[in-house]
């Protein structure tokens, strides 16, 4: 009998997202899979059912979830669906496991082959399956329009009739996949860019974009590509330097996140009443924390005349984009295992070794 594999329809708040599209749903069927589909999980992200259909799939029912040797999922699963699951069930998705103790018992309880997409390693091979990456993009462009939409000045230079106007300067905290779309986005709206970075070897992917590298004399170069924790030293000499920058800037964008870890504080309160009245904060990082001291997760709010602003759910609101590149990632891991209609587990593959949780 072939594989049986589920994709979900989410069922978090805000979110639009879904694990497979007709095209990757597709090409499990040429791998030999039998697809259901949840009915509805992809209309949000603009999927009819009938379009999952004609790719090849069924619209699961109710005794699916039970039958399915695979499931795929943008956010973790809930408790309740967790232990519906057939027993030793793959599972793949943004899954985070240590966030919920209840979330882990019960998939230890079901003893399923959970893969946290978050946990997939940084390599050269992975590209093409890292979800974080590809959603970042999405989270970096949709935070650099939600920051135009608030700041009270235009974006570019213009020459009117009533004289000229200068371009907004916008400076973006953390040059990781979000924050490099985000410097391009602003570039291409036409502001004046400034990318900060605490991992001095991003001045060059900065500066390709067209940003300008803000240089605070603190170097922070760590492990797997992100940064390694401040001295208290070096994390006061990086706010005071910065403290003073921010009075010039006009907008500022966070972006700087670890996976896994708190967001790092990067924005005081201070820094925040030192702006100029007018000036706005978006802070992408709101989810993990924020990378601003006063950044309240999921609201807009106004401080010392300065507008700061914590999304939430930013990858969702470009749902059908983000739902094509998450679902390619998600085809291109299960690649690794799924062929031939039979799954088969290389556990000497360390992709698929060190994404695996273990409990």
């Amino acid at each position: 009998m072939a594989v049986q594999v589920l994709v979900v329809k989410e069922t978090a708040h805000g979110e639009r997202r879904v694990a497979a599209t007709p095209e990757t749903v597709k090409k499990l069927v040429a791998l030999g899979a039998q697809v259901h589909v949840e009915p509805g999980a992809g209309v949000a992200a603009g999927f009819v059912d009938a379009a999952y259909l004609a790719a090849g799939a069924q619209l699961a029912d109710a005794a699916t979830p039970a039958q399915a040797d695979l499931v795929l999922c943008v956010q973790p699963l809930p408790v309740a669906a967790l232990s519906q699951l057939k027993p030793a069930a793959g599972v793949v998705g943004i899954l985070q496991p240590q966030a919920d103790p209840a979330r882990a018992e019960a998939m230890q309880a079901r003893q399923l082959l959970a893969f946290p997409l978050e946990r997939l390693p940084r390599t050269t091979r992975a590209q093409a399956m890292d979800v974080l990456s590809s959603q970042a993009g999405m989270a970096g462009y949709k935070a650099t329009l939600i920051a135009a939409q608030l700041a009270p000045r235009f974006f570019p230079m213009l020459t009117t009739a009533a004289g000229t106007i200068r371009p907004s300067k916008v400076l973006i905290v953390g040059a990781g996949v979000a924050g490099l779309q985000a410097i391009a986005t602003a570039k291409r709206l036409g502001a004046q860019v400034e990318g900060f970075d605490v991992r001095p070897e991003t001045r060059e992917q900065i500066e390709s974009l067209g940003g300008k590298f803000l240089d605070l004399g603190v170097s922070a170069t760590g492990e797997g590509g992100y940064a390694r924790q401040l001295t208290d030293e070096e994390r006061a000499e990086q706010q005071r330097r910065l403290a003073e920058h921010l009075k010039g800037i006009d907008v500022v964008v966070c972006t700087a996140a670890v996976p896994g870890r708190p967001a790092p504080k990067i924005l005081s309160a201070a820094m925040v009443e030192g702006m100029k009245p007018g000036s706005v904060v978006v802070d992408l990082a709101a989810e993990t924390g924020g990378n601003c001291e006063l950044t309240r997760p999921g609201e807009t709010i106004e401080h010392a005349g300065v507008v700061v602003a914590g999304p939430l759910d930013l990858a969702s609101m470009g749902a059908v984009h983000a739902s094509e590149m998450y679902a390619r990632n998600v085809y291109n891991f299960v690649a690794l295992f799924l062929k031939d209609g039979a799954i088969g587990y290389d556990w000497d593959d360390e992709l698929l070794a060190k994404t695996r949780w273990n409990g």
